[in-house]
């Protein structure tokens, strides 16, 4: 399944509001989940006026509860039990399962999952339902790798690998190999260069993007 990476504008209560007064401070949900009246949320906030927020979320109206679990010279953590905001609903009600932690920055928090498309399109229809602004930054398919090679390549590698092929100092050498396989070494070989060609240039596609590589269909 797609993984992605989306940024959302959340409604201005008291932290999105401080965020975007302190747009060089930055805000981790670690944890949220739902309570019988509540979301309960556990942040962590690299913020220079640790003092000033607390206060903040102390006397907000969506704040029922504020607990200061931790205070240090870059920031606080806190435990805050709140009103669940519009844009979570819309993720709730599309099936999306954000992964922790996600990061709250100037009024827009950036959320990592992995969902199928059709709930990525669900997702898209809520949000758009509750005229949520939000942006997609990224969607990644990781490729199976069963599906990446050929049966043949699959099974040579395998073979190399399990013999000590790639091992250092190597175990076994490529005519080792291609007896073990009933062919000659050039065929082994030719197998292997296009196996291992299709394999880095999948990773580093995937890892970092380069100029004129693209991930392989």
């Amino acid at each position: 399944m797609p993984h992605v990476r989306l940024k959302v504008e959340l409604p201005r209560d008291s932290l999105v509001t401080f965020s975007i007064d302190h747009p060089d401070d930055e805000f981790r949900i670690l944890t949220a989940h739902r309570t019988a009246e509540t979301l309960r949320v556990v942040i962590e906030a690299e913020t220079s006026d640790s003092d000033d927020l607390v206060r903040t979320l102390e006397a907000a109206a969506e704040v029922r509860s504020c607990e200061v679990l931790r205070t240090d010279r870059r920031g606080v953590l806190l435990q805050v039990e709140t009103e669940e905001h519009e844009p979570r609903v819309a993720a709730r009600t599309a099936g999306m399962l954000p992964q922790y932690p996600m990061s709250l920055r100037d009024g827009w928090q950036t959320i990592e999952t992995i969902v199928s498309w059709d709930r990525l399109s669900q997702l898209n229809a809520e949000f758009e339902r509750a005229d949520v602004s939000f942006e997609i930054i990224s969607i990644t398919q990781p490729v199976e790798m069963t599906d990446l090679l050929t049966d043949r390549q699959w099974d040579v590698i395998t073979e190399a690998i399990t013999r000590g092929y790639y091992d250092t100092p190597r175990r076994c050498s490529l005519t080792d190999l291609a007896t073990a396989l009933d062919v000659n070494p050039s065929a082994v070989s030719g197998v292997l260069h296009r196996a291992e060609e299709r394999i880095i240039k999948e990773f580093v596609a995937e890892a970092k993007p380069v100029d004129g590589l693209e991930a392989l269909d």
